[in-house]
């Protein structure tokens, strides 16, 4: 699914969420509550009875110069991503207004003293670790639900987008439109982003398909900055000036992850691993200056976005640096090529490509 590097921050860094949670919890068949399908179905519908066709949207007089121009870059972000192997769409045809913070908010949990993370299931797109909602009090309060129940940590986050994953027409919302210089970059990565997941999404594996995102859309985003407006223009100074801060928040978060893990792993008994676990944490949001507090839920989505990038970039290398070659290689992917649902750790499956040979 920014929350969700890398793609367009949310107010507290993380990445743009890509959910598949309209359409999932609209096909559902008494996985969750009638509450939670009635805000997810309401949610979507209001979504898609607000949007507009951007040319529509530009026209308006009332409309600020500065989003209509925007909203005109989105077609030549797709056309760039269509160039390099991604499938055509037609989201992002439209806009749609929120009037509000945030697209979604977010539910993700965690086991305390482990990464072993909640998984929520859907038909037809398998387990998700995290889940949706529309409405912020319903998010907060299931998570708080299952704070005290379960004793399990959990994290809200408000994220700017998702994806039904082609079940609608995911139109741009509001929420995706950033201030400052680096909304134009912002925008293209999110538009790039979920191309990738229309191009290529594998049943249970969110670290896979989150991770594989973030590669591409990373890693296409300057080039089409730097191709439409040239490297000197204010808009892509401020997208690489966003992505070395981004970078940097990300190594230490995944510093950190690293430290936990082997933390929980030890002999210590559960006082000193919760002793060490608030050590770690407090260093770290000293050092970030972070205004939330951290916990396994919160890492373990940087985990979810971050994973595999050394495998891709050795398969990129493999297909000389050719994009088209790389999503036709990756597109040969299944369900049974992975060892387990939900694998954290991929570096094998894509490595097993990489050996293989690039696809023509």
């Amino acid at each position: 699914m920014r929350t969700a590097g890398p793609a367009p921050r949310s107010r507290d860094g993380s990445k743009r969420a890509f959910l598949p949670l309209a359409a999932a919890a609209l096909l559902s068949q008494g996985c969750f509550s009638a509450g939670y399908l009635a805000q997810a179905a309401r949610g979507e519908l209001e979504i898609l009875h607000a949007a507009r066709s951007i040319p529509q949207v530009v026209a308006d007089q009332e409309v600020p110069s500065r989003i209509a121009r925007l909203l005109l870059s989105v077609r030549a972000v797709k056309a760039y991503g269509q160039g390099q192997g991604l499938k055509p769409t037609r989201n992002y045809d439209r806009y749609a207004d929120l009037h509000r913070p945030a697209a979604v908010w977010v539910v993700q949990a965690c086991a305390p003293l482990a990464f072993d993370v909640r998984h929520w299931r859907f038909p037809l797109v398998g387990s998700i670790p995290y889940l949706g909602f529309f409405d912020r009090v319903a998010a907060r309060s299931y998570a708080e639900s299952l704070s005290q129940k379960e004793g399990l940590d959990v994290y809200v986050r408000d994220a700017s987008a998702f994806s039904t994953l082609g079940w609608f027409h995911d139109p741009v919302l509001s929420t995706m439109i950033g201030d400052g210089d680096e909304a134009l970059g912002e925008l293209a990565n999110i538009v790039l982003h979920e191309s990738v997941h229309a191009t290529l999404y594998v049943n249970d594996q969110s670290a896979f398909d989150e991770s594989l995102a973030s590669f591409v859309a990373d890693r296409l985003t300057l080039p089409w900055l730097v191709g439409t407006l040239g490297p000197d223009a204010p808009e892509t100074k401020a997208w690489v000036t966003a992505q070395a801060h981004h970078r940097a928040r990300v190594e230490r978060l995944h510093q950190a992850y690293v430290e936990l893990e082997a933390l929980y792993r030890s002999d210590a008994d559960d006082p000193e691993k919760r002793a060490g676990k608030a050590r770690i944490l407090t260093a770290v949001r000293d050092e970030l200056h972070l205004v939330r507090p951290l916990n396994n839920a919160a890492l373990s989505g940087y985990k979810t976005y971050q994973a595999g990038i050394p495998a891709f970039e050795r398969l990129l290398k493999a297909c000389g640096h050719s994009w088209p070659r790389l999503m036709r290689t990756l597109h040969t992917l299944g369900e049974a090529d992975f060892a387990r649902p939900q694998q954290q750790e991929f570096d094998d499956v894509v490595d097993r490509l990489t050996r293989k040979g690039c696809a023509g």
